[in-house]
């Protein structure tokens, strides 16, 4: 995810960052206490200290629920936790971007929505997030069972080396007689009866009966036209958390299977459940995009639009639009680069930030763009608008012209009969209305919560009410709601850094029994680039080395640097180690990447050097 905290105190100089360097013994720093004003979720009511975990191994996963790479990150931990439930001890530290996310009750429906079985710090004024000096979501720290930092993780594709890493504290700590087996602190919540449970996304079938995605207990829910009545469940252990929905041509339905990265049909005539795309593992960067569907790995479909002979796929998981074509029976992408951002232009040179939403007219196929608070477009020449969202800092609710109207991290878009679109405005609870004649932005209704998605009836819109667990039908008003407006900035204090140079280090550690794989070429990647553009005057585009001299403007005092690093590992047969299921014939391979989005502040004092933590502990 693209947004970053304050650095710590400037470090020593490094290690270079891209050589992974295995140290003799393990580098430990004393771990700070866990604070958070919002409390414990998932204890039973027990507030839990860093004492209460002595004796095992704790991770730290910093996340918040907006973000896609920390939904990932919770389930590659699955498995994890499970097979070292005895000693092993996973605890989310919730560390809000939106202001909505800071909210308490919205933090424990998200623990319920995503199946989070491990306790949660809810810590809304990122006290421990600063204590640990994190920059990134998704973060894990891991804790030695004396109390001790040892490592520090951020993005995705890290669940093998925190593996071997638990394995190898396991084994240490129950040699030295420091290891504590038992049952952990995990109290689960009490289940509460209701049809639906966190609903996604709606379609309104030919025969007047809604098809609503129930996303929590993973089933497709048809309700009777007066979208209370359940008519039938679908999908017995065939959908993980599925959302978006839209009806073919010839009367199936396409279902976004979200966590299982797949494309599904539903034929609501036969009941067959049919996989049309994706391979049920996620997408990585060197992954094909394109080519047969069944052959081709996803990454969290989130919306899927039936638009000019096509079905459009909101890729959020990788800040992407892909194409599904039902005659050749293959996907391909159509926009974006896989770097998350709002940069407008020719399909193949756009930025997205996990597109969540998706609505088609004959001309335009509507975005709801969450990450950057943006409603977009894309037009029948494949290039990319935005019509309201300025980027992944500022949010809001505020009403008006488009230029400086503001949504809060919206996940759906619904086309309107005048040729306006209707917008779940998830984050401030509403639904909103642009008019691309007039170019203003209303609010059509207040007090919904969580709205993800819209269906129109006629001259009613029957809204996805996802945290109240309904459908909720309203009448288009005729005259929009008056709304005070608000607006908000993320709330991450600039990082300091000097004029002039800067050394900008990601610092990435190869885990134990593994080496960088260069069989076919350079095993790292290192993208760099700045909002504004003109902030750097030399070292944005891409490299190979974890490492780069960045020269500022000094004339530009404040902005954003985003940065993207990747860096592939295989086991090292010299070192002894082989992943289960290699064969033995090739090494087991694993992908690690972040994207950061780092707000600096030139000053005269500030830093001259910038370290990222992809793996490991910075020198």
């Amino acid at each position: 995810m693209n947004d970053a905290a304050p650095a710590p105190t400037p470090a020593p100089a490094p290690v270079p960052a891209s050589t992974p360097a295995p140290a003799p013994r393990r580098a430990r720093v004393r771990a700070p206490e866990l604070i958070g004003k919002g409390g414990w979720i998932n204890t039973g009511g027990r507030d839990l200290k860093l004492a209460d975990f002595r004796g095992r191994t704790l991770i730290l996963d910093f996340w918040t629920f907006c973000c896609i790479n920390c939904l990932h990150v919770l389930d590659e931990l699955r498995e994890l936790e499970e097979k070292h439930r005895d000693t092993l001890v996973i605890v989310g530290v919730h560390s809000p971007k939106f202001v909505h996310e800071a909210e308490h009750q919205a933090v424990v429906d998200a623990v319920e929505r995503y199946e989070v079985h491990h306790p949660v710090l809810d810590d809304p004024e990122l006290a421990t997030w600063k204590q640990y000096a994190v920059r990134a979501w998704p973060t894990l720290v891991v804790i030695d069972p004396e109390g001790y930092v040892v490592a520090q993780h951020a993005g995705e594709g890290h669940a093998n080396a925190i593996r071997t890493l638990v394995e190898e504290l396991e084994a240490e700590h129950e040699a030295k007689g420091t290891l504590r087996r038992g049952d952990g602190p995990y109290v689960p919540p009490e289940p509460v009866a209701t049809d639906l449970r966190f609903p996604g996304k709606a379609v309104l079938l030919p025969t007047g009966d809604f098809l609503v995605s129930d996303t929590t207990r993973h089933q497709l829910v048809e309700l009777g036209p007066d979208g209370e009545t359940v008519v039938r469940r679908i999908g017995d252990g065939d959908f993980r958390e599925p959302q978006g929905l839209t009806v073919l041509p010839d009367g199936k339905v396409v279902v976004a299977d979200t966590v299982n990265h797949a494309l599904r049909t539903y034929d609501p005539a036969t009941g067959v459940i049919e996989r049309i795309a994706g391979t049920g593992t996620q997408w990585w960067q060197g992954s094909p995009t394109s080519g047969p569907a069944l052959d081709v790995d996803l990454s969290s479909p989130w919306d899927v639009a039936w638009w000019r002979g096509k079905v459009w796929i909101a890729m959020a998981g990788v800040h992407q639009l892909w194409t599904y074509d039902p005659e050749t029976r293959t996907v391909a992408v159509a926009a974006g680069t896989t770097n998350e951002g709002l940069v407008d232009g020719p399909a193949a040179e756009a930025w997205f930030a996990q597109p969540s939403g998706l609505a088609a007219t004959e001309d335009r196929l509507w975005i709801a763009d969450s990450e950057t608070s943006a409603l977009r477009w894309i037009d029948t020449e494949g290039v990319v608008h935005t019509a309201v969202g300025t980027g992944l800092f500022d949010f809001g609710h505020r009403d008006g012209d488009a230029g400086q109207a503001l949504l809060q991290h919206p996940l759906g878009v619904t086309a309107l009969p005048d040729g306006s679109v209707a917008v779940s405005d998830t984050y401030n609870h509403a639904l909103r209305r642009f008019d691309p004649v007039s170019g203003e932005v209303t609010t059509l209704a207040t007090d919904l919560r969580e709205p993800s998605d819209a269906v129109l009836v006629g001259d009613e819109i029957v809204v996805v009410e996802s945290a109240r667990h309904r459908l909720t039908r309203l009448r288009l008003p005729e005259e929009a709601v008056q709304v005070e407006a608000v607006a908000h900035r993320t709330q991450r204090e600039a990082t300091e850094v000097a004029p002039g140079r800067l050394r900008l280090d990601v610092v990435f550690q190869a885990p134990t029994g593994q080496k960088l794989d260069e069989r076919y070429g350079p095993s790292t990647r290192l993208l760099v680039s700045s909002t504004p553009p003109e902030l750097l005057i030399g070292g944005a585009g891409t490299g190979t080395d974890l490492f780069r001299e960045l020269d500022l403007d000094p004339g530009i005092t404040e902005g954003v640097l985003h940065v993207s690093a990747m860096a592939a590992s295989c086991d090292d047969p010299a070192g002894g180690s082989q992943a289960e299921g290699s064969g033995g014939e090739y090494p087991a391979c694993h992908v690690h990447q972040q994207d950061w989005g780092v707000p600096v502040k030139v000053t005269p004092d500030g830093a001259a050097r910038l370290p990222l933590i992809l793996a490991g502990m910075d020198a």
